[in-house]
């Protein structure tokens, strides 16, 4: 079996060695070769044609999100980003994953080698997963004086009435789910039923994703905090290294976030979520299973279903990692498969729908 080859790009020589001595201790992957600044690993990516590259974001001569932009509209491979755990290291990870980086790694402020050292498990299961991951080409940037595109047209469920307060979204996404939540969300109206959301994410990052979905939805999207009260309009982020469930007190639902051992090694885990959804929401419940790697979640949305929520898993065509639908799929779990472009408008006509209101009715 050919070895995945790699391309490493970073500034520090220590770092460079390092993560050379990781992956060449594999049996199914090699470092071709190690470049100290984009530039040089311009060359190295023609003359070598590497499977994946690892890419640190600061890094002199060239800005690495600059490279990562450059390099996804004219030679478009899997990236894996290697970002410092810090509020600015997680603002640009968030940028390159936007930009079509399929994952990153976070490495500690201090104590870097012996940092990176522990998580070399985690940087060679991110290179195998991002070496099978479909990339796409983005877009050029558009062009000085060109207007911008209009945005898109509002839309309201006010006329719900009960089912916006009644029902509850739960999303598990992992790698390449970022960028495929976003989607979800900038597509439902500010009197959407809440949304609760397990996105794989290390501590010290969700907090920044979760101001930045924030900022780009007509919900307001936060970080969950334990004991809160889960109402309408509003999104719900897992916080990194926690898991997040849901509880009833009363007529309302509340958010409960814990620490605990990792469910299908990971914390948060879509599958607590999704079990405290068919425990709690039963038929109240919308399901949504996007791009990731693995199993999370899959056994526990076919949970949900068999409680009487209604399932949408997302298609292998537009996933970056077709492995958490696919499975959920494979679960019997799913009542529709869908790119992910039509999930939010599918959620929307089921809402009006079960609503007793017509399906064209906005």
């Amino acid at each position: 079996m050919a070895k995945t080859k790699v391309v490493v790009v970073d500034d520090s020589a220590l770092v460079r060695s390092i993560l050379t001595e990781i992956i060449n201790r594999q049996a199914d992957m090699e470092c071709i070769g190690a470049a100290a600044d984009p530039l040089v690993a311009r060359e190295m990516i023609r003359n070598l044609n590497p499977d994946v590259i690892t890419l640190d974001v600061e890094m002199p001569r060239m800005d690495g999100l600059d490279f990562l932009s450059r390099l996804m509209r004219l030679r478009p491979m899997p990236v894996v980003m290697v970002s410092t755990l810090t509020e600015r290291g997680a603002e640009v990870t968030l940028k390159a994953l936007e930009l079509g980086a399929v994952d990153f790694v976070a490495k500690p402020k201090i104590g870097v080698a012996d940092g990176i050292r522990l998580l070399a498990q985690d940087i060679t299961d991110k290179i195998r997963i991002a070496s099978k991951a479909h990339i796409r080409r983005a877009p050029p940037p558009p062009a000085p004086g060109a207007p911008a595109p209009a945005p898109a047209k509002p839309v309201s469920m006010a006329s719900l009435g009960r089912a916006s307060t009644e029902k509850l979204i739960f999303i598990g996404a992992s790698t390449g789910g970022t960028e495929a939540t976003k989607d979800v969300l900038i597509n439902l109206p500010a009197d959407s039923p809440a949304v609760v959301i397990t996105q794989h994410m290390p501590a010290g990052f969700t907090r920044s994703y979760a101001a930045r979905l924030d900022g780009l939805c007509k919900i307001r999207v936060k970080e969950a905090q334990d004991g809160e009260r889960i109402l309408p309009g509003h999104g719900y982020i897992a916080p990194g290294g926690l898991h997040l469930t849901v509880e009833r007190s009363g007529a309302n639902y509340i958010a409960r976030v814990q620490d605990g051992e990792p469910v299908n090694r990971h914390k948060p885990s879509v599958e607590a979520l999704f079990l405290s959804a068919a425990k709690v929401v039963g038929p109240n419940a919308i399901g949504i299973m996007l791009t990731g790697m693995g199993a999370d979640g899959a056994r526990a949305m076919k949970v949900m279903k068999d409680a009487g929520a209604y399932n949408y898993c997302q298609d292998e065509a537009s996933c970056v990692v077709f492995g958490m639908p696919r499975e959920a799929i494979a679960a019997g779990a799913a009542d529709e498969v869908l790119p992910l472009n039509q999930i939010a408008a599918k959620v929307l006509e089921r809402l009006r729908a079960t609503s007793g209101l017509s399906l064209n009715r906005v």
